[in-house]
């Protein structure tokens, strides 16, 4: 296919379009912002919470959103508001928050509201808290809808963790994770990235088969797996490689820039 064919460009971020030391590279900023003015579509698809994009908004497009929290939120990041949201039922979450605890008592609970994250007094969090954090007990946590809850282990790696929880919580919610060090992310059922991918796409009046999308990890593949061409980046999970249609450089190589790189050049 020529870059013509591919009007909209969906990445995930963390692993995939982000460093791994935090940083969008300059090469990779311009070479969005080419395949931008060339007519594609570009729209960030991630785990990150919403208040984690405001930092790129740059790169956000005339468009001015990005998919959220695994595809719970539709995000407008240049007025920093909500504008369509997939929760988790509070009597769900607290039910599936239970079921998970019985069997492993270790488990630590955060939770991400769409203008709010809260997290037990226990949680291990990897990165500064918000100011209006709410520390609180699980049921407190769940008294109003989530758009994810975090799951937390202090030694089972996320896969294993994944392997254990989704028997557990069945199809009451969609459980997931973006290669957090013992994390699974849950969302309501039915919700991920492709979900509210589809839903952009068409708003867009695009299809899947004119989408190309890059990821790394397990939360991807739903999207890689929707989209017209797929990337993994070559640090990305072996699940993810074993699906996708092409692999591309790592994170930290810019791959998601070499691909737009060769797909949009200027034509002499």
């Amino acid at each position: 296919m020529t870059a013509s064919q591919y009007r909209l460009i969906a990445t995930d971020l963390d692993g995939t379009l982000v460093r791994s030391d935090g940083t969008v590279s300059d090469r990779t900023r311009a070479a969005v912002l080419a395949a931008q003015q060339a007519g594609s579509v570009f729209v960030m698809v991630t785990a990150r919470p919403p208040r984690w994009l405001h930092d790129l908004a740059e790169l956000v497009g005339d468009h001015g959103v990005a998919i959220v929290a695994n595809g719970a939120i539709l995000y407008n990041v240049v007025d920093r508001t909500p504008i369509r949201t997939r929760l988790i039922d509070p009597a769900v979450g607290l039910e599936v928050a239970d079921a998970i605890r019985a069997e492993l008592p270790d488990v630590q609970f955060a939770i991400e509201r769409p203008d709010r994250y809260g997290q037990e007094p226990v949680y291990l969090n990897r990165w500064p808290k918000p100011d209006d954090t709410l520390i609180a007990a699980v049921d407190v946590l769940l008294a109003e809808p989530a758009a994810k809850l975090l799951v937390r282990h202090p030694s089972l790696h996320s896969d294993e963790l994944l392997a254990r929880v989704t028997p557990l919580v069945g199809q009451r919610v969609t459980a997931s994770h973006s290669g957090g060090h013992g994390l699974v992310e849950i969302s309501a059922t039915g919700v991920s990235k492709a979900a509210m991918l589809a839903d952009f796409a068409a708003l867009q009046g695009i299809s899947a088969a004119e989408t190309i999308a890059f990821g790394d990890s397990i939360n991807d593949l739903p999207m890689l797996a929707w989209a017209g061409r797929s990337y993994g980046m070559a640090n990305a999970h072996p699940e993810v490689l074993a699906l996708v249609d092409e692999t591309a450089p790592t994170n930290d190589e810019d791959g998601v820039a070499a691909v737009l790189e060769e797909l949009f050049q200027p034509v002499n």
